[in-house]
């Protein structure tokens, strides 16, 4: 039974899935720093009140007084939190958009790899035999 974990472990799919899972989590938390700390602050530079974004929501609870911030009121009670799911939304939007880059310049990649000049493939050999008998009647005649 061991042997046959360590086989399927070893196997090149389980790698790979291990590998991009470690990537994947690392890559997520560079995104969440793009979005959270460079573009979050400029939308709501742009919006009125030069809010943080990520602090939008709508008090669905009357135990959330005087607007507190949306970790608070989400303590306090039931609240709509529509800009923390923008901002979640934009994430996934990055990485899903930095994936098809990545994916796009890894086919243009394999393409021109495989579209590299090769030698030319010889004749059949019925083609060859051909040519022979074809040049032996031209010189008889």
């Amino acid at each position: 039974m061991l042997e046959d974990f360590k086989k399927f472990a070893m196997r090149g799919n389980a790698l790979d899935l291990a590998v991009g899972v470690i990537i994947g989590a690392a890559f997520s938390k560079i995104v969440n720093s793009l979005v959270e700390d460079l573009i979050m602050p400029v939308i709501g530079a742009i919006t009125p009140g030069n809010l943080d974004f990520s602090n939008y929501y709508l008090a669905l609870s009357s135990n959330i007084a005087n607007h507190p911030a949306y970790a608070d009121a989400k303590k306090l009670g039931a609240a709509f939190g529509y800009g923390a799911f923008a901002t979640a939304l934009l994430n996934f939007l990055i990485v899903a958009f930095a994936l098809y880059l990545l994916i796009r310049g890894i086919n243009r990649l394999m393409a021109a790899k495989d579209a590299a000049p090769a030698e030319p493939a010889s004749p059949p050999r019925e083609e060859i035999l051909l040519e022979e008998i074809r040049d032996i009647l031209a010189r008889k005649a």
